[in-house]
């Protein structure tokens, strides 16, 4: 069953028992989400994109995900489990917070919760992911995978605008090199950074107009199918859990917060 929220010309759907994703976004009855239990936007925790071979090593152990997307595990375990709704403070129309306890494959104990707030007019929604241990120190990732629709069916198809510091040169197994290159020309399946966080916009010529912003400072972009474009905000590269690891400790939680910002254009 989803959980709705709704302001001004906004409809929000929410699947917690399908990774807590973001099953639809109408805004005037657009839908601007590619739909489907695979796609809308889901969260992707305690990692992002993919680890190489599936495995990464904390505490001198190397641990084993599964090959969700072979040779490689990807995009966490978050939204593949069902997640319980949480009691939220704030109008119950606008804000809904979500939660579920990491467990195997997972090694490491603790507890991810995801709150959505759309604001009063309807213009905007922030989603803030954090990740919390039982315990044991461990390293972790978070951040979004949203799908939206390359065409709205109404003027053009979407363009995407971004100003990016560096990208992340590709190596041959879809990971960072570890390199940093200067920002190529699309199409793109690539990380980029941007130091002074997330700024992307997504342009539907003569429909709507909507920003991805967050504070990080890393973003895959991702436009190689000919449905829908990804803009994705996270705490870290690809293979970040190897390269860059982030520790959530008993006195320092993960928190990431992504925001989206939409208008109409005139057609």
């Amino acid at each position: 069953m989803t959980t709705r929220l709704e302001a001004g010309a906004a409809i929000v759907d929410i699947d917690p028992e399908n990774g807590c994703r973001i099953a639809s976004l109408l805004v005037d009855d657009i839908e601007v989400l590619r739909e489907g239990p695979k796609f809308g936007s889901f969260p992707m925790v305690p990692w992002c994109g993919r680890i190489d071979q599936g495995r990464f090593q904390a505490g001198g152990t190397t641990y084993q995900m599964p090959l969700n997307a072979p040779p490689h595990a990807s995009h966490g375990t978050g939204r593949d489990v069902p997640w319980r709704r949480l009691p939220a403070t704030g109008d119950p129309a606008l804000t809904a917070v979500f939660a579920y306890r990491l467990g195997d494959p997972w090694p490491y104990e603790g507890t991810v919760t995801q709150q959505f707030e759309l604001a009063e007019d309807g213009g905007a929604l922030t989603v803030t992911l954090g990740v919390e241990t039982a315990g044991v120190s461990f390293p972790a990732q978070a951040g979004w995978h949203p799908w939206f629709r390359r065409s709205l069916g109404l003027g053009g198809e979407v363009q995407i605008a971004f100003d990016p510091a560096w990208q992340e040169e590709r190596g041959a197994d879809h990971l960072p090199t570890g390199e940093r290159i200067e920002p190529l020309p699309g199409p793109w399946d690539d990380c980029f950074g941007m130091p002074y966080g997330v700024d992307v916009t997504l342009t539907w010529p003569g429909a709507l107009e909507l920003k991805v912003s967050s504070r990080e400072e890393w973003v895959v972009v991702y436009d190689e199918q000919a449905e829908a474009v990804c803009v994705e905000p996270q705490t870290g590269p690809p293979n970040g859990l190897n390269t860059l690891p982030r520790l959530v400790t008993p006195i320092d939680p993960l928190e990431a917060s992504m925001t989206w910002t939409w208008r109409r254009l005139a057609g």
